[in-house]
């Protein structure tokens, strides 16, 4: 009997983001530590089985209005739903012919949810990737970000950036421009310039995220978007400085200049914080983190945060500081 079995990790935006979302630039990583895995198996009707996160019974209505604050209303059924039905509209579209038989899919994640760590794109690329194999169609590689893009933006009406969708996609480090000289098509899909880099370029690196707290994507980018779209200044010229902070990092990489990594790390969160009203408790996760040594920014919308740090004394004591302020601290496997 066919069985797929597929993952998509993790990711933290290390330069950059959010400019992902405004023509910019970005570099991500994967982080392996966590991860979205679907398995699809042959069976007689097309079922989707629910999974923790799509829960429908609680033991109290506080239990469900807690729930309700850490994962959001919605679990991962309707990503593989949108993900299935946009596949097939896909493939139509480009005349292929899907085989007829059906199967079982189900998912499973690790992904700390709705603190800027991708977990909901992780899901779509894991389901793609089972699709993909299941019916023998290849979505170039190029392409498959944009395609998971869409299903979140189109299908469910998610404010999101291609930056996650391609470190899911490409995995490992990838420096991105989106600049709109880049634009090409694949496959009938945007893309743009996607350098995979080296990892081992990388200082050591923590990624922290809040346990208990997060935020909706969409939440968080809203007002940012409809100011960059009336051609707001503070916001435009923002979005110009991030993509340069981005251009900056990947050669500071490629130098091996991990002090000048670091200032840029620094200059990226505060350049975000100049336009955004940010909750003080993702602030206090970079002060933290910062006054023991390290640099520090957000990781992708916020709740999670990522830095670079010297020794292993002061990744100890991020650790321990943050630990006291409800955080959780790793060193994030990226190959």
């Amino acid at each position: 009997m066919f069985l797929s079995r597929k993952r998509a990790y993790a990711r933290a935006g290390l330069l950059g983001n959010p400019s992902d979302g405004y023509n910019g630039k970005t570099i991500s990583l994967s982080v392996r530590n966590y991860w979205a895995e679907v398995v699809l198996y042959e069976w007689d009707s097309v079922e989707i089985v629910l999974a923790d996160d799509d829960r429908a019974k609680f033991e109290s209505v506080h239990e469900l209005a807690r729930d309700v604050r850490l994962h959001g209303y919605y679990g991962g059924i309707r990503l593989i739903k949108a993900t299935i039905k946009r596949f097939v509209e896909h493939c139509a579209s480009r005349g292929l012919t899907l085989h007829d038989r059906t199967f079982s899919i189900r998912y499973h994640t690790t992904i700390p949810r709705q603190v800027g760590l991708a977990g909901s794109s992780a899901i779509i690329v894991a389901t793609l990737r089972c699709l993909m194999e299941f019916y023998g169609v290849e979505i170039p590689r190029e392409a498959q970000p944009t395609f998971v893009l869409l299903v979140e933006q189109e299908e469910l009406g998610i404010t999101v950036g291609l930056q996650d969708r391609v470190i899911q996609v490409y995995e490992g480090l990838v420096y991105m421009d989106f600049d709109e000289s880049r634009e090409h098509t694949v496959d009938g899909l945007r893309a743009y310039f996607y350098e995979p880099l080296d990892p081992a370029l990388l200082p050591p690196l923590y990624v922290a995220h809040h346990e208990t707290l997060g935020e909706p994507t969409e939440v968080f980018h809203n007002n940012i978007r409809e100011r960059f779209r009336r051609g707001d200044h503070a916001v435009v010229d923002a979005m110009r400085c991030l993509a340069g902070i981005a251009a900056q990092g990947r050669e500071a990489l490629l130098a091996r200049d991990g002090a000048r990594l670091a200032q840029l790390v620094d200059a990226n969160f505060d350049t975000r914080r100049a336009i955004y009203r940010l909750p003080p408790w993702q602030i206090d996760m970079v002060d933290t983190a910062r006054r023991c040594g390290a640099s520090a920014k957000f990781a992708g919308s916020g709740g999670a945060i990522v830095g670079t740090y010297d020794t292993e004394s002061t990744f100890e004591n991020v650790s321990r500081r943050l630990a006291a302020i409800g955080s959780c601290t790793v060193k994030p496997q990226v190959v």
